[in-house]
This record gives structure tokens, sequence and C-alpha cells, in this order.
């Protein structure tokens, strides 16, 4: 979780002790249970949340177009909307997000987003937040006017911005880390994914042949047919155990290096599309400045005072880009050193746990001798 010094703010809840505690199925539609410490540390809020109230507050931390260089925030990326009966490509989108039991891992990054909006010196400001964590009406109901920050996608004259060159060479860097960084992480957080996936169906087939040796138990008296049947059931129990452990491991790296993968792939493009912002800006200002030259002297001083305008908008946006970037980049070794950790400790846990199920079935087998 990103952390940062926390400017006066009018949130009444302290941002380390946002939860969200699960997710309840409501026919086609997710529900989250979002609980928070109250700082007068009188007790706690508990709303109900749809995704669509997410989208609002996301929308609304979009929309504060009244401070200063705005667009240079690297906003807490919001994961894509979940679906109750998902479509396969829907899954594909949400990853790690959809490969846990109760939508858990859903919840652990919705999570994270809130606390890191919330520990956001310039995010936590606004009402919006408030109204999200403690208000006991859904606020998603209400229309929030949609404005500059399309997706990239969405952007009609994105590719020949794209590729302007910067005329800062800080900045040009950092868009071509990014453009790296952003395919490399892309790359592994699906390579992780693909590991994840074919470990659950080994532990399915573990399972399934676990069952199986159980049918070829036959009934019979004959020491044959009984000595043959206890190898069957202890085979099973086995097979059982090795399929248990497999779906641990898989668990373990959804929950730790799965979510911290595609936390990193997500926070790459938010900061892609921040950059993205700050070339269109570059632009129109070097739009605004050949027209101001260009200018006949009647609306020379119009041209004038439009460049300035642009100029002082592109210098708020590039300052609060460097903060952003510097920010970032101070914490991105922590968040995966945290998930690698936690990763770590989490298998040794479970290979530990295993070791001493094998050995116990090993004993029993040399009992059978």
């Amino acid at each position: 979780m990103m952390e940062e010094e926390v400017a006066p703010t009018t949130l009444s809840v302290s941002s380390h002790s946002i939860k969200v505690t699960e997710a309840v199925k409501d026919g086609d539609t997710l529900t989250f249970l979002v609980v928070s410490q109250k700082l007068s540390g009188t007790g706690e809020y508990h709303v109900d949340r749809t995704y669509d109230d997410f989208d609002w507050l996301q929308q609304h931390l979009f929309s504060q177009e009244d401070v200063p260089g705005i667009q240079g925030v690297i906003f807490p990326p919001l994961p894509a909307k979940a679906q109750v009966n998902a479509s396969a490509k829907v899954i594909k989108q949400l990853g790690f997000l959809a490969m846990g039991q109760e939508w858990q891992p859903y919840c652990m990054a919705l999570e994270t987003y809130l606390c890191q909006v919330a520990a956001h010196s310039t995010l936590s400001k606004n009402k919006a937040l408030e109204i999200f964590l403690t208000s006991a009406e859904p606020p998603g109901r209400q229309k929030v006017r949609k404005n500059i920050f399309n997706r990239l996608s969405q952007a009609v004259e994105g590719m020949r911005k794209e590729g302007h060159k910067d005329v800062d060479e800080f900045f040009q860097t950092e868009r071509d880390h990014n453009l790296t960084l952003t395919g490399s992480t892309k790359t592994a957080a699906e390579r992780f994914l693909d590991v994840v996936q074919t470990e659950q169906k080994i532990a399915m087939a573990c399972g399934h042949f676990s069952t199986a040796l159980h049918l070829c138990v036959e009934s019979g008296d004959e020491p044959e047919k009984q000595a043959f049947n206890k190898i069957c059931v202890k085979m099973s129990e086995v097979f059982d155990s090795m399929g248990k452990n497999t779906a641990s491991v898989a668990e373990n790296n959804v929950s730790t290096l799965g979510l911290g993968l595609d936390l990193e792939s997500r926070y790459q493009e938010a900061e892609k599309e921040m950059l993205f912002r700050r070339t269109c800006k570059l632009v129109e200002l070097e739009t605004a400045s050949r027209n101001a030259e260009r200018a006949k002297p009647l609306k020379k001083a119009a041209m004038e005072e439009l460049k300035k305008a642009a100029e002082k908008e592109f210098d708020h946006i590039s300052g609060m880009a460097k903060q952003e970037i510097a920010r970032l980049q101070g914490v991105r070794v922590e968040m995966l050193q945290q998930a690698l950790v936690q990763w770590c400790e989490k298998q040794l846990l479970t290979a530990r746990e295993s070791a001493d199920r094998y050995n116990q079935h090993l004993q029993a087998f040399r009992g059978m001798a």
C-alpha cells in the first residue's frame, strides 16, 4: 500500500483503517461492505457500496478542475468492474482479481484503492471521499459530469500526441521508461497467471484421481483384496493431500505476488495516462505559442493571454507530475518487496504443513509393509 505524508483534510476516518471485508451477491450485482474507523475513536462506519459507487468516487476525483495541476496526478487505479456471471473475456480482463473464493482478491484490490485515495495529500481533500466512506445512502445514483480525463483508448488524437517529442528530458525519459515497464509488467502478470491456472488444474486433477481410487475398492475377505483396498485408500489420501497442497500454493500466489503484479501493472497504466495528459497539454501550449507568434496586431494581445494561461496550466501539471512520479518511484520497490515477502512466508508455511502431512503418509505406508 502506498503511504505518504497526509495534509490536513476533513476526512473523519483513518486512512489505514479502511477495510473492504466482503462481497455479497445481490442478483447480478456485487455489493461490498466497507468498514472504517472513526478518527474520534468512538466507533466505526459500515457502508454498503456497489461498483457504481466506486466509479462515482473515481469520477469525482477526476473532476477537480479547480485544483492546480490536477491532471499531473497519478490517480490510484480502480480495478475493472466485476460481474457475478462474468464471461471468459471479463475474467481474463480481471485476471488475479477474479480467482479467489467469495471475490476476496477483488475486495483486497478495492481496499487498497480506497486506502491509497485516503492517504493521498490532494485526493483525500475531496468531499466525495468522505461521503463515500460515511454516508448511509448510496452515492453512485448521482450522475457525475465526465470531463477531461478520458481513457487513452477514447482519445481521438491519442496516437499522434502520444508520440510527440517532449521538451523536458526528464519527462521524455520517464515516458520511455514507462513504456518499457508497462509491457514487461503486464507480461510478467500474464505469465504468473498462467502458472496459477495450471496449479489449479493440477489440484483439480489430483482431487478427481483421489476420488477415482476409492472406486477401485472391492468387497471381500481375501487378504489380497484387503491389502489392495488399503493401498487404494491410502493412495487416495495422498493424492487428496497433493491436491490440497497445490490449491494452497495457487491461492498463496494469488493473494500475494499475484495481487502485487496486478497492482503494479495497473499503476503503470495510470502513470501512462498521466504522462499522456501532460503531453496533450504540451501540444496545446505549443499550438498557443505558434498562434501568438502569427497573430495579427488586433488579436495579438488575446493570443498572448491564451498562451500565458496555457503555459501556467502546463507548469502546474508538470510540477505536480514530478512530485507524483517521485512518490510512485519511492514506493514501487516497497510494494513489490512486500508482495514477495508475503509470498515467501505463505509458501514456506504451506510447504512445512505439507511436509508434515507427507511424512505421516510415509509412516503409514511403512506400517503397511
